[in-house]
């Protein structure tokens, strides 16, 4: 059984969410403020497109506002969930491209997240290992900090797709 060590975790985030690209940002539905504590990041009308990979009652968004949701563990992915990844992705690369402002957000704005706006950089024509970078100078330094979401994003979701099948 793994246990969780306070002095191993990653620092919470300090925003509930930023601004990766042009219309698209990344976060949780967790933040800590500097000198703050734990405060929860409720989504309102900010957004025209909500992507959660992971949700909580009370944390919106707004009633009238789009909101895609995926569940998506911060985990080995099947090959299932693999493909709701590269879908929410694509989703999100589509409004992108629209003009349309989107949050892709998880528990903390780290992972699961940051698999989904990466996949979504690539699709709008960047590298992996820029798309990795840029989630990580933007939002935090341990953004993609699951290695496993930084290989599945190497070696390309379709192909992540594929070898995680032959194990389903």
């Amino acid at each position: 059984m793994r246990t969780r060590r306070k002095d191993r975790e990653p620092p919470g985030p300090q925003e509930p969410w930023n601004r990766i690209v042009p219309h698209l940002w990344m976060g949780g539905h967790y933040f800590t403020p500097p000198g703050g504590g734990l405060e929860p990041a409720v989504v309102g009308g900010e957004f025209d497109l909500v992507v959660s990979l992971f949700t909580l009652p009370g944390h919106g968004p707004a009633p009238d506002v789009e909101h895609v949701v995926r569940e998506v563990p911060d985990a080995p992915l099947s090959a299932d969930r693999l493909l709701a990844v590269q879908e929410a992705a694509t989703l999100t690369a589509q409004a992108v491209r629209q003009g349309r402002r989107t949050l892709v957000r998880c528990h903390s704005g780290y992972n699961r997240s940051g698999l989904v706006a990466a996949q979504a950089l690539v699709e709008l024509g960047h590298q992996a290992g820029s798309a990795i970078g840029l989630v990580r100078e933007r939002r935090s330094p341990w953004a993609l900090n699951n290695p496993l979401f930084v290989d599945y994003l190497t070696t390309g979701l379709d192909t992540a797709y594929l070898l995680a099948g032959l194990h389903d």
